[in-house]
């Protein structure tokens, strides 16, 4: 009989940040090209990369790893993004008006984004038991 012993709670941390004022395409975008890479390679990818959803997506991985580091004392080069997910959040509604007394709505999408960062030093990922 095999068992899988389960994972390791205590080797992950995250960061959350809800109400970003972009569609959630446009963030999915870059946060595939980060999951499952390691903390330091994950800031020269977002500062190179040429879109505008970069630099919210850099303030929370860096803010990931600043929750590793202070509350749990991870060492930063041991981080790797476990998971990044990108959630539609509310859209917010506007009227413009238009010629001839006329409304015409706009609608602003919205995206909530979260970033799990795993310390692989603690933690191998699968250990079985015979």
């Amino acid at each position: 009989m095999i068992k899988k012993r389960k994972k390791n709670p205590y080797t992950e941390v995250y960061a959350l940040s809800q109400h970003i004022c972009m569609s959630a395409h446009k963030a999915r975008r870059v946060v595939d090209q980060i999951r499952g890479r390691s903390y330091e390679e994950t800031l020269m990818i977002l500062e190179l990369m040429p879109y505008r959803a970069c630099y919210p997506i850099f303030k929370l991985v860096y803010s990931a790893a600043a929750n590793a580091s202070h509350n749990r004392g991870f060492n930063e080069a041991d981080l790797v993004i476990s998971k990044a997910e990108v959630n539609e959040g509310t859209t917010v509604k506007k009227l413009k008006p238009r010629a001839r007394g006329r409304s015409y709505p706009i609608k602003r999408p919205t995206c909530h984004i979260t970033i799990v960062l795993k310390n692989i030093s603690l933690d191998s990922d699968e250990e079985y038991i015979i």
